[in-house]
């Protein structure tokens, strides 16, 4: 049995549990000889499972004789530094999600499975029979020669510092015998950065960027609102190369991977090795290597996406969170956060600046900077003095239409292409159709699944749900009657390029989409083509408003703006808002002036109107006045508790007892809304119901939300759902 008042270790475990594990140390080991921070090995039920230790305690709900011991010391030194323990204990509990969870879900797999975390670097050598290769042997694979002679000047190469491309040459060159895979000492303590190019010369409202960041010391949240192609690229650069001279570590997340072999071709040209990447596109063994590297100080910037946040920094001294308005940043699987809000908080815990860059910032970030809580950095002109593109409506009710494609759209198209120019058209949705219908009974083929239609996808002929993935082939006969009348409705991706095809057979287009995009590099490749002019006329989906510089495209058509005008859910104005903004700052960048044209059934929507009339910035701001007056987000605080089931009814048993379970509580200041079906009830084959908190401070939401887990989960009703409570959820559908 323990002494009452021994040491006790707090770990926490990966379990779906919304609690701490307690254990006392393992035999003949000090409690004072560990930081917070190590990994530990414990019996965990009737196996093992590693934990990371919190803190200690000299109190637990254990009863002493029940308290076992831990088995081993996996670290001699913290794997995590006191700031990601800090952040990740606030937003486990911000969020409600399982500590256990929320810990280890941020570490690469391999420290989750025991990995060394300083260890020895995966390296590429040069073997004597490389050395002694004849620089022209190799004159038909132009990769494998870069990297040979790469080897010849420098090798060893660490792997972290190669592209996909050189990845596959350098498995190539590892075949032929000229390289082989090695390990490279451990990093160094004090790196040798290089000495950063300065860039070109900075405009005047990019130089008032830089110095609006350098005027607040430590901590502080700046909001970069910059139209697109302003520059706010070359900003962040500026303030990276200022870091590095500091002797200081940056950290740089990006929305999608989409973006980062463009983000990092401009930060490599300017700091070279000093840049690393950390995405989900890396294998395992990379993305240890990348977190090693950043761990060490070794990396003097660091980008990713949102999970490259709870990566240690050997010397922070700035983030920047790219396209700051972007869903991506959302975490909306497994352990729910928001990347953008806890980027806030680890800034602060480090003390160092946090720049939040967007041509269409959130209205949450737009209030935090009209009640001062941000610096709103603004840059409302265009590099070169150019224009942003005019937005115009096409009245689709008034013209005529070639598969989605009006009379006045085709003719820009024409004039566009005619003088040289690149065309970028917009459509979120992809597939041939969206909808199968029998013209003789008018039966639409639905999901066995899913309350959702099935996509028609032509190449192979197969109609897919693009909500739970189920897929069949494209039948010969209507399912309801038997008919061979069987037609496709609507437009997406695939047919408009089909439709171009055939109205331009003579210039070349390419779609981007998830279905052109599944193998790796076939987006660089697509984007690079637009680039160099190759291509002239683009189609695509959301993939195409993330940032992309296409200096020779000059006509935007966005071919359907009437999907979010009527959404159930609040925020789908906003968003359609960005989309538009974003995907039209596509053209224009160049020399040649851009034109947006917006095909919709509603040409006199307000909010359309007041977006093509004010821009961005009047239509935010008549959009936060419409939120205060309505009580919505970001004037009020929301959570959803969602409970899923194979059936109909225990989903909605499970909500109507929590919701009694919540309004007991008595909290003053929080409402309770529901239970009622998700936007898509039935979703993979399951029911989806939710129940709304709302409040109007994040304090009583929180006290409400704190009593909740553990009483939701000791409910009779729980055990027949599985269920998740979500904070500042993106959307209520």
């Amino acid at each position: 049995m323990a002494a009452a008042d021994a040491t006790i270790l707090r770990l926490a475990i990966p379990a779906p549990i919304h609690g701490y594990f307690d254990y006392l140390p393992p035999a003949g080991v000090q409690a004072s000889n560990l930081a917070p921070g190590i990994r530990i090995e414990v019996p965990f039920g009737r196996g093992r499972r590693l934990g990371l230790l919190v803190g200690t305690t000299t109190a637990s709900e254990v009863p002493p004789a029940r308290l076992r011991h831990a088995l081993r010391v996996l670290d001699q030194t913290a794997v995590l530094p006191p700031d990601l323990l800090a952040l990740l204990r606030w937003g486990a509990d911000y969020y409600r999600q399982p500590p256990g969870e929320m810990f280890w879900s941020m570490l690469p797999a391999g420290l989750r499975q025991g990995a060394a975390a300083q260890a020895h670097e995966p390296g590429l050598a040069l073997t004597p029979a490389g050395a002694a290769a004849p620089a022209d042997s190799l004159r038909r694979a132009p990769r494998q020669a870069e990297l040979l002679a790469r080897l010849q000047n420098d090798s060893p190469l660490r792997m972290a510092e190669l592209d996909t491309a050189a990845r596959r040459a350098a498995a190539a060159l590892c075949g032929r015998g000229w390289a082989t895979r090695c390990e490279l000492g451990a990093l160094a303590a004090d790196p040798d950065w290089p000495t950063p190019d300065t860039g070109p010369e900075l405009t005047a409202d990019q130089a008032a960027a830089v110095a609006g960041v350098h005027a607040e010391a430590g901590f502080a949240v700046h909001l970069l609102h910059g139209v697109t192609g302003s520059g706010k690229t070359e900003v962040y650069l500026r303030l990276m190369a200022e870091r590095l001279l500091a002797g200081q570590q940056s950290l740089v997340l990006v929305p999608e991977i989409g973006l980062t072999p463009q983000l990092l071709a401009h930060l490599r040209s300017r700091f070279g090795d000093a840049v690393c990447a950390l995405h989900s596109g890396l294998g395992d063994a990379e993305r240890l290597a990348a977190w090693r590297a950043a761990r060490s100080g070794r990396a003097a910037i660091l980008v990713g996406t949102r999970s490259a946040l709870f990566v240690p920094l050997a010397r922070p001294g700035l983030i920047i969170l790219d396209e700051e308005h972007d869903s991506s940043f959302r975490q909306q699987e497994g352990v729910r956060y928001s990347a953008r809000d806890l980027a806030v908080v680890r800034a602060r815990e480090l003390g160092v600046p946090l720049v939040l860059g967007s041509a269409t910032p959130s209205l949450e970030s737009l209030r935090h900077a009209r009640d001062g809580r941000y610096q709103l950095l603004e840059m409302p002109r265009r590099i070169g003095g150019g224009k942003e593109p005019a937005l115009s409506l096409v009245d689709l009710s008034h013209h005529r239409q070639q598969q989605g494609l009006s009379t006045p759209l085709l003719a820009a198209m024409r004039r566009h292409l005619d003088s040289d120019g690149q065309v970028l058209l917009f459509l979120n949705r992809r597939g041939f159709a969206p909808a199968l219908w029998c013209t003789d009974c008018g039966h639409v083929v639905d999901c066995p699944r899913c309350d959702a239609r099935m996509t028609v996808h032509q190449h192979d002929r197969r109609l897919r749900c693009h909500h739970c993935g189920t897929e069949r082939a494209v039948p010969d006969s209507c399912p309801a009657c038997g008919s061979a009348e069987l037609a496709p409705v609507g437009q997406g991706t695939e047919r408009i390029e089909q439709t171009l095809a055939r109205l331009f057979p003579d210039v070349r287009g390419v779609r981007i989409d998830r279905d052109t995009t599944r193998r790796r590099d076939s987006l660089e490749r697509h984007l690079d083509a637009v680039r160099r002019g190759e291509v002239r006329i683009l189609v695509g989906t959301q993939m195409l408003t993330k940032g992309h510089d296409f200096p020779g495209i000059s006509l935007v058509g966005i071919l359907d703006a009437d999907q979010g005008l009527f959404s159930s859910d609040y925020r789908a104005s906003e968003r359609l808002a960005q989309t538009i903004v974003q995907v039209a700052g596509r053209c224009g960048r160049g020399e040649r002036p851009g034109e947006v044209l917006i095909q919709t059934r509603f040409p006199a929507h307000p909010l359309l109107r007041r977006l093509c009339d004010e821009g961005y910035r009047g239509f935010a701001a008549a959009l936060l006045a419409e939120r205060e007056a309505a009580g919505w987000p970001p004037y009020t605080r929301l959570a959803l508790l969602r409970a899923e089931a194979p059936g109909r009814r225990p989903p909605q048993a499970f909500l109507e007892a929590a919701r009694e379970l919540a309004r007991g509580f008595g909290i003053a200041g929080t409402e309770v809304l529901g239970p009622a079906p998700a936007g898509m009830e039935r979703r993979a084959g399951r029911y989806r119901q939710q129940l709304l908190f709302l409040a109007a401070d994040h304090r009583p939401l929180q006290r409400l939300l704190g009593q909740l887990p553990t009483r939701l989960a000791a409910l009779p009703e729980a055990r027949r759902v599985r269920w998740v409570i979500d904070v500042d959820p993106p959307d209520l559908i």
